[in-house]
């Protein structure tokens, strides 16, 4: 006997698949806060947690309001989800269907393209230059079936980004019918003077989303929770289409705390910056190539796949896992997270051993 069958585009899909974790040792593949998150997340969940047998409230009311007073913007144009993914493929339900495309630059986020498959539309992918997004690429492959461009500023897994004045050059390009979205889940981090996360665009034009994340500054990444900024029209579709109850009690709680505790953010900087200033040195010293990141994560790249491979087995043997990058059409390179000091050491230590046996 045969049973329902899914639909053709669906299973075409590949899973996407989480960073990989050892039972011992340091898992640097997902580009968590190695910090933890803040004390007082902790403290607001866990009186949360008291009233587990209460529905959600289904707006983010209480959290919305919060996130407007952060950043002096209309909460009324603020929507919440399950994490960014959420809303990236609650965009999907609303504004894609079969024969559409989804444009991208070369490497970015794999959820662009699952998006793209669910709807049974096409993604497109540009170029880019020195593993850059690479904006007269992006505008040379716009057609008449591009109904949204994705930008992950700065990009994971690369680590790069574009200045401001090439996010707007980018957006000048496209027509008014085009959804331009930014993903700023790792802005946080960036402290370049010529970056901006667009914010001011999706307050001004009404094609332009921004997303943003409560996984990577703030440490709730297990709590699944992620906002978008943008017009009222855009706002309206994505609440049309998403589940009453998508963000859970306790995740916009810890979130509401963690929001306001700008001394952990800081902290959490401080010692990203300082970790990415000590190591990317460190290990092109022993002979690696490692690109400019403005984010929590190194790309390293090992010359061939075969030894991007023999890298990942050596790692593990010592008790560290980071990202194997064949998904994104970089087998030849890995991810490194950023992790506590310790684990920093004991990565450097192990990157030692294997360039010297390799």
């Amino acid at each position: 006997m045969t049973g329902p069958k899914p639909l053709s585009n669906i299973l075409a899909i590949t899973p996407y698949k989480g960073g990989q974790k050892l039972d011992h040792g340091w898992k640097l593949s997902s580009n968590e806060n190695p910090l933890g998150c803040s004390d007082k997340a902790v403290e607001a969940l866990t009186k949360a947690a008291q009233h587990l047998e209460l529905y959600p409230d289904g707006s983010a009311f209480a959290l919305r309001q919060a996130i407007g007073a952060k950043y002096d913007i209309d909460p009324d144009r603020i929507v919440c989800g399950a994490g960014s993914d959420e809303i990236f493929q609650l965009l999907g339900r609303a504004y894609l269907q079969p024969g559409d495309e989804v444009l991208q630059s070369a490497h970015g986020f794999l959820v662009y393209s699952l998006v793209a498959q669910q709807a049974g539309a096409k993604l497109i992918s540009a170029p880019e230059k020195d593993l850059r997004t690479d904006v007269d690429a992006m505008l040379e492959r716009v057609t008449d079936k591009t109904k949204i461009v994705f930008l992950a500023n700065p990009n994971n897994p690369t680590g790069s980004y574009i200045s401001y004045s090439e996010v707007k050059r980018l957006h000048a390009g496209l027509r008014e019918d085009i959804l331009l979205v930014l993903d700023g889940a790792y802005a946080e981090y960036v402290q370049q003077d010529d970056y901006n996360d667009g914010m001011e665009m999706a307050h001004d034009y009404p094609n332009v989303l921004m997303t943003r994340t409560f996984s990577k500054i703030h440490g709730l990444a297990g709590l699944r929770l992620g906002w978008a900024y943008g017009p009222e029209s855009i706002i309206d579709a994505v609440h049309r289409v998403r589940g009453p109850f998508n963000v859970t009690s306790v995740a916009q709680a810890a979130c509401l705390a963690a929001l306001n505790d700008d001394a952990f953010v800081a902290k959490s900087v401080a010692h990203n910056n300082g970790e990415l200033d000590r190591l990317k040195p460190a290990l092109e010293e022993m002979g690696f190539k490692v690109f400019p990141s403005v984010a929590n994560f190194l790309l390293i790249d090992f010359g061939s796949e075969k030894r991007a491979e023999e890298a990942d087995v050596f790692l593990r043997s010592k008790g560290i896992v980071i990202r194997d990058m064949k998904a994104y059409g970089l087998a030849h390179c890995m991810r490194l997270s950023i992790g506590t000091t310790e684990a920093n050491d004991d990565v450097l230590a192990a990157f030692n051993d294997f360039a010297k046996a390799s």
